[in-house]
């Protein structure tokens, strides 16, 4: 990490895909329903100590973030987008659940179908001089941005539509808070 990585990220363009706080333990339940919390992993309280030190950082980092914060369905992933942005409008988007379910045994057209959609969509440059953030899951190791740690973050690089995307930077919430000027 060094200061031309920070310069670039405040110059805006990137994708910075973040996977949500550290959870409780458990699993998400069979008949998991997104309006009800108690069906689903939640955050921790170190997780919401992890979400609000992820906002600082950005912020402190003098990083660009275009509203609004994108978090999938999922309680833990929501909470986390609010207490990291308490300040901006968090749109939930369904496509993000998604990536949560290719940890799981699905049918190998419906891994390449979720893939080819996750490439589309970060493919899409975000708005000029400023920073897109996404807020979901971790992958499978090998599989799309592969394995982020608790509040992680993958920095991508849109090319544009139909051009793909560029992984740039893959950071613990450590790394990201040991950024520096030396």
């Amino acid at each position: 990490m060094n200061i031309s990585d920070l310069d670039l990220w405040r110059k805006g363009g990137f994708i910075l895909y973040a996977r949500h706080g550290e959870a409780t333990v458990g699993i998400d339940q069979q008949n998991l329903c997104f309006q009800d919390c108690m069906s689903q992993r939640n955050l921790s309280e170190e997780g919401r100590r992890e979400a609000i030190y992820f906002g600082q950082l950005l912020s402190h980092w003098q990083i660009p973030v275009a509203p609004p914060i994108i978090a999938s369905p999922f309680c833990r992933t929501i909470e986390t987008a609010q207490l990291a942005f308490p300040t901006t409008y968090i749109q939930i988007d369904p496509f993000w659940f998604n990536i949560n379910s290719l940890g799981g045994k699905i049918p190998l057209n419906e891994q390449t179908r979720i893939l080819s959609n996750l490439q589309a969509v970060l493919e899409k440059k975000p708005p000029f001089r400023m920073n897109q953030v996404i807020i979901a899951h971790s992958f499978p190791e090998g599989i799309g941005l592969g394995h982020i740690s608790n509040m992680g973050m993958v920095v991508v690089k849109p090319l544009g539509v139909g051009n793909g995307y560029e992984i740039v930077k893959k950071l613990t919430l450590k790394n990201l808070a040991q950024l520096n000027y030396q």
